[in-house]
């Protein structure tokens, strides 16, 4: 294996074993997690299997539940916003994805609340869905601040590594295989 494929990985399950310790609700590496794969690894197959292999394996630990294809396919445009800032990583790019994909994640998720059940209470109606995202922001405030901190490891880190470790540089989504 590539030395910077295992960096990436390495990366990438520090991620996972913080999904296990206590954590606020929606404070996880998720998004990070698909940013950074979209950006950083060129077979966008495993670019999207990443966060999607994460969620899995940790719902069956922390329980499976109504929403998760909702968690799952807001993934999709994540990896999808990671991979339109690859090649143009930078800490603007990389906080501006971040933010992009915590508001996905937050629309996505909090709609297949509410349509799943009348999400915190609420009628499954205009109203009841705007007051669904209203009940919501607390836990966009935690997925906006975990997706920035652990986005800021991810991409952070991996600058530290490739800067230290020549031989995992790259230029991103060439033909260059992970």
């Amino acid at each position: 294996m590539k030395p910077r494929t295992i960096s990436i990985i390495l990366l990438i399950l520090f991620t996972i074993l913080s999904r296990f310790i206590p954590h606020p609700p929606n404070f996880t590496p998720v998004i990070g997690v698909g940013l950074f794969a979209g950006a950083t690894i060129n077979r966008r197959i495993f670019a999207f299997l990443i966060p999607f292999s994460i969620m899995f394996i940790s719902d069956i630990f922390l329980g499976l539940h109504t929403t998760m294809v909702w968690v799952y396919g807001s993934l999709i445009f994540v990896v999808l916003v990671g991979i339109l800032i690859s090649g143009k990583v930078k800490i603007s790019t990389v906080l501006g994805g971040s933010v992009i994909g915590s508001i996905l994640f937050f629309l996505a998720t909090n709609f297949g609340v509410w349509i799943t059940g009348g999400g915190y209470g609420h009628p499954l109606t205009m109203n009841g869905l705007v007051l669904c995202y209203i009940d919501g922001i607390p836990f966009f405030m935690n997925t906006l601040g975990g997706t920035i901190l652990y986005s800021g490891l991810l991409f952070g880190g991996y600058e530290v590594m490739r800067r230290k470790i020549p031989s995992i540089r790259f230029t991103p989504h060439t033909h260059e295989q992970n």
